[in-house]
């Protein structure tokens, strides 16, 4: 049946004309053993709670995981594997999730798989210590694995050294991960540029390490017992995550391209593919052919996996009758709904309270969330007194012997540090967030999400609802400088499709952007906050609106008037986050001059793009001139304001000085906006 896979896999690359068939042809053996005697899961049933998760972490060999989801049965039948790499197919270039049963993340981005294998792992141990803390270890219905298969190239990208660091410090039994050392990658033998021991390596993260050589005796034979009996080992290795590494040979046993590069991302050609099905005992002449006896054999995993859940369901329906309280909470996570007094949690700020920065706010949400969902976790980068996203008193996620003076906590526990590892942190967060019940968020500085983008991006394509919070959001951090200031940033990152950007104007907007991307699932949202402190708005004043309607992404924060009575405005000025006080200011300038001026707050124009055009010509009424201001640069801006050049904006790197100085010497000030306005509105 290996054999039969390893010649469909050649088929569906060459049918197509592209794909990666190297590593299909020597990983079906390994994805074979797992998913046909290893794993638990059920075919007919991706979502089953009881199951393994398996993640591909080299998606460019999606073959591997669509032949063995095709021997099972699930989902995946031989008109997909023809459709290899089409338009509208069950079998794209790579795996993508949401778009193939049984594929619980979009890999391809070398690295990230193996990285969001982590947050999973995490994500497994929290919602065991949510529901089912006191069962030992393996008894719960809530135990399993996550099951990685990582490549060469994996293993060379930097964010699998960080996140595979932290599963070490986190001590995660429940993650395998085999990694497929064929020293191969496009530029051919990996020699010229990755020459570290990586057992190695591992060890040193505090990995249990072992080694699997198929090529020990000199001739290449594929020694699945020994797999086997090292991935049974693995599993009875509960206090570190554990490294298979295993000696193949990539495009085995393809005549004249194995162990080259030419085998990687390429089809074979005719004379190469018959040489192929020669070697193996196949009809050149034959495509996409099946022994039905072989694939009902293979099917047959369907009864042992209904053997499994059948033990699985007695033990989860055990735990139901003896947690009642606690499979309510199962329930509702399950559902995907929040919690009855949601609306209620979050706090409302008055203006007598002062100025307040809105990463303080945050916090201030935070701690008023923790009673209420359980479910939410998450941290920082190292920077979690900065970015305030330690919820007051909650437990920090860590083995028992890894706490410190300064941090308290347990495995089950619920503050996460990520050290200084943006990426990984990411990535992981990811990963919490597709196990489905958990809520996960990760904190840095703003300038830093570059560092954090490949993940972001991910969960942007993706649709997973992970939650990043990105502190110190302008040249406002002040003395630190143009290293730490981030002037192109809201920009970039409005540029990614399906990414929330939310920059709210003071702390009854931060409580209200945080309900609102709590209340979906669909996409993830970047909260950018202030380090500075930032005006309460006083909302009950004349022609002030209330936040409620930050939800629609920019609202009318004060209307125009003129003798005391709301009018039509003539100028609109448009800002986010901390430069909405400076509209603020400015309209009062403007309205004292006759010129009637409204101040739209635009935390999130993601959202405002979604609302109704009526909507939307009502905020920003397209005869009068509008105009907007933000400590950033002016692209993306265009398509709110009148046009190019009717923005303040900042088009250069910042200084190292206070902020005050620094929105003086920059012109990002009331005064630069109403001189911007008189120019354009005398024009």
């Amino acid at each position: 049946m290996v054999d039969t896979l390893r010649v469909l896999a050649a088929d569906a690359v060459e049918k197509v004309g592209s794909g990666h068939p190297g590593t299909a042809f020597s990983l079906s053996p390994v994805a074979w053993q797992l998913f046909q005697n290893v794993m638990h899961f059920d075919p007919l049933d991706q979502h089953w709670e009881g199951r393994d998760r398996f993640i591909l972490s080299p998606g460019h060999t999606s073959l591997t995981l669509y032949l063995q989801l095709f021997a099972a049965g699930a989902g995946i039948e031989m008109a997909d594997l023809a459709a290899l790499r089409t338009w509208g197919s069950k079998t794209p270039g790579h795996p993508e999730y949401g778009d193939t049963e049984h594929v619980e993340i979009t890999t391809g981005p070398l690295g990230q798989g193996l990285a969001s294998a982590v947050g999973f792992a995490y994500d497994q141990r929290r919602v065991r210590g949510l529901l089912d803390p006191e069962a030992p270890a393996g008894t719960s219905p809530f135990d399993h694995h996550v099951f990685v298969i990582a490549s060469d190239g994996d293993l060379q990208e930097g964010v699998t050294s960080e996140a595979s660091s932290l599963a070490g410090t986190q001590e995660l039994g429940n993650l395998i991960v085999i990694w497929d050392d064929n020293k191969i990658s496009i530029e051919d033998d990996t020699d010229i540029s990755f020459t570290e021991n990586v057992e190695q390596r591992y060890e040193s993260y505090g990995w249990h390490v072992q080694r699997v050589d198929w090529l020990q005796t000199g001739d290449y034979i594929e020694d699945t017992r020994a797999l086997y009996e090292a991935i049974v080992n693995a599993k009875q290795e509960t206090d570190k995550p554990s490294l298979i590494s295993l000696r193949t040979i990539i495009g085995w046993p393809s005549p004249k391209k194995q162990n080259t590069g030419g085998i990687h991302g390429a089809k074979l050609g005719t004379e190469e593919l018959a040489g192929l099905k020669e070697v193996l005992g196949f009809d050149p002449d034959e495509h996409f052919v099946m022994d039905e006896e072989l694939l009902g054999h293979a099917r047959t995993v369907r009864n042992r996996a209904a053997d499994y859940r059948d033990t699985w369901e007695k033990a989860y329906q055990s735990w139901r009758d003896s947690n009642p309280e606690r499979a309510e909470l199962y329930d509702r996570l399950v559902a995907g709904e929040l919690p009855e007094n949601f609306d209620q949690a979050f706090p409302t700020f008055e203006a007598s309270e002062g100025s307040m920065a809105t990463r303080a706010a945050s916090g201030k949400v935070l701690n008023a969330l923790a009673d209420v969902m359980p479910e939410l976790w998450g941290g920082s980068a190292d920077l979690a007194g900065s970015n305030n996203t330690t919820m007051s008193g909650e437990p920090s996620f860590l083995p028992m012997d890894r706490q410190t003076s300064s941090w308290s906590g347990h495995p089950y526990g619920r503050t996460l540090h990520f050290g200084i590892r943006e990426h990984a942190s990411g990535a992981i967060v990811n990963g919490i967030n597709l196990g489905g019940l958990t809520r996960g968020y990760a904190g840095t500085f703003l300038i830093f999400s570059d560092y954090m983008r490949p993940a972001v991006r991910l969960a942007a394509l993706m649709g997973v609802p992970s939650i990043y919070v990105w502190t110190h959001d302008s040249i406002g951090l002040g003395e630190d400088g143009p290293t730490h200031q981030p002037i192109e940033h809201l920009a970039a990152l409005r540029a990614m499709p399906g990414l929330d950007v939310v920059r709210p104007a003071d702390a009854n907007e931060v409580s209200v952007a945080w309900k609102t991307i709590l209340s979906q699932r669909e996409r993830p949202a970047g909260l950018v906050l202030s380090r500075q402190g930032l005006p309460i708005f006083d909302r009950s004043q004349e022609a002030f609106r209330a936040a409620d309607d930050v939800a629609r992404g920019a609202y009318i924060l004060a209307e125009a008037t003129l003798n005391g009575a709301e009018t039509t405005p003539e100028v609109v000025l448009i800002g986010t986050g901390s430069e909405v006080q400076l509209a603020v200011e400015a309209r009062e300038t403007l309205q004292e001059q006759g010129i009637a001026t409204r101040v739209v707050s635009a935390p999130c124009l993601e959202w405002f793009d979604a609302q109704d055009e009526s909507y939307r010509n009502e905020v920003l009424p397209t005869e009068a001139l509008r105009v907007s201001i933000e400590a950033g640069v002016e692209q993306g801006w265009q398509k709110y304001t009148s046009g190019h050049g009717h923005a303040v904006s900042l088009e250069h790197y910042g200084a190292s000085a206070d902020y005050q100085t620094l929105f003086e010497m920059f012109g990002i000030t009331a005064d630069a906006l109403v001189e911007k306005v008189h120019s354009l509105y005398n024009a």
